[in-house]
């Protein structure tokens, strides 16, 4: 049987079909109806924050969600990330200015913000990688310093907190995935979560073509508005989120009982005062100390119908889209990193000895480079 990178966690086909079925009697789909606020509402109580926007998808969250706050100029941020996130920077008209990240968690290094500070720089967009957080505290320091606006990408962090403190809380607004490879998902869908009650009403307006009320139209908006079908697989899967991050935590723990010990692979440390999700599971591999390269481990593994992922890779300053307009070489450490690094198999379904059998076949990689 295969073993996908990612196998999106489900409510079972009963439960999913009889919360839907009173959509046949009400014949109201979208527009923010009676399942997308009741989905708003509980997401606000588990992730522990003021207020949410629901979304169509996470991209359209944190496109709008920089709109929203009518940015112009320079946004520092990380190349090490999805396309999404520097997308959505370019698409507002902003410009991206690349920040290394930090070797040791793979988020952007706060030490070397302030050096790519300038008079055009308007926001700080730093994404919380794997699950794994940013420094909140120094980058809440910097932004307070020099009046910018910080937006989170936590497309990979919803249920993450820190000090006891939910990760949605940080900044001036957070962007998250409820798309179906994530920890939490409502199939296709996003949300943006922040204490700022203007903000929450300009969003409203801007995913619903900029309508105000039935006969005024005093924005200019698009449509990027969750279905109920979406909310109600939101409602499902919320139920049963904590169980399935408990389930992949011992997948976490199998990862590292078994891949600690392996000469030349690095993985992550666990981060003080975080509360995790498990979101993925990535590792290094450094050729020289391990014997062969990443693409051989990645080879021996999909011989076994086993997929695995380079995730990030390419950087986003390197996608072709943006070919001549960054220099990675300024970005050595992310550059290093998404050149070896692998996201192994990670979900709530994954067994003991799945993970095992996994384990076994990287460290048959071991040296198999060397002649």
């Amino acid at each position: 049987m295969r073993i996908n990178v990612i196998r999106s966690s489900m409510p079972s086909f009963e439960e999913y079909t009889e919360a839907i079925r009173p959509l046949w009697d009400s014949v109201w789909l979208t527009n923010m109806g009676a399942n997308h606020e009741k989905l708003a509402g509980q997401l606000c109580e588990y992730l522990r924050v003021k207020n949410v926007s629901l979304f169509v998808n996470g991209h359209m969250a944190l496109e709008m969600a920089l709109q929203a706050m009518d940015l112009e100029g320079e946004v520092i941020t990380t190349p090490f990330t999805f396309a999404s996130t520097t997308h959505a920077i370019v698409r507002n008209g902003l410009t991206p200015v690349f920040c290394d990240i930090d070797p040791n968690n793979y988020t952007i290094d706060a030490t070397k913000i302030e050096e790519l500070i300038t008079p055009k720089t308007c926001a700080i967009v730093p994404v919380h990688v794997y699950g794994c957080l940013c420094d909140v505290e120094e980058i809440e320091r910097i932004a307070k310093k020099h009046g910018l606006k910080v937006i989170y990408d936590a497309a990979h962090a919803f249920g993450v907190e820190y000090k006891g403190i939910g990760v949605g809380n940080f900044g001036d607004a957070s962007m998250f995935s409820f798309h179906a490879t994530k920890v939490f998902h409502t199939i296709e869908g996003g949300a943006i979560t922040t204490g700022d009650e203007e903000l929450i009403d300009k969003l409203r307006k801007l995913k619903d073509f900029g309508i105000k009320d039935e006969e005024i139209v005093d924005g200019i908006g698009a449509n990027a508005k969750m279905n109920e079908f979406c909310a109600v697989m939101g409602l499902c899967n919320l139920r049963h989120v904590d169980g399935e991050i408990e389930k992949r935590s011992l997948v976490t723990k199998a990862y590292r009982q078994n891949l600690s010990d392996i000469e030349g692979i690095s993985i992550l440390p666990v981060q003080k005062d975080v509360k995790p999700n498990h979101a993925y599971f990535p590792i290094v591999i450094d050729e020289k100390e391990f014997g062969a390269d990443r693409q051989t481990v990645i080879d021996s593994l999909e011989q076994q119908d086993i997929h695995t992922r380079k995730y990030f890779y390419p950087l986003t300053s390197d996608m072709d889209c943006y070919k001549g307009m960054f220099d990675s070489s300024l970005t050595p450490v992310a550059k290093h990193i998404a050149d070896r690094v692998i996201t192994l198999p990670m979900s709530a379904s994954l067994t003991q000895d799945d993970a095992d059998r996994i384990c076994g076949i990287i460290r048959s990689c071991k040296g198999a480079g060397k002649q």
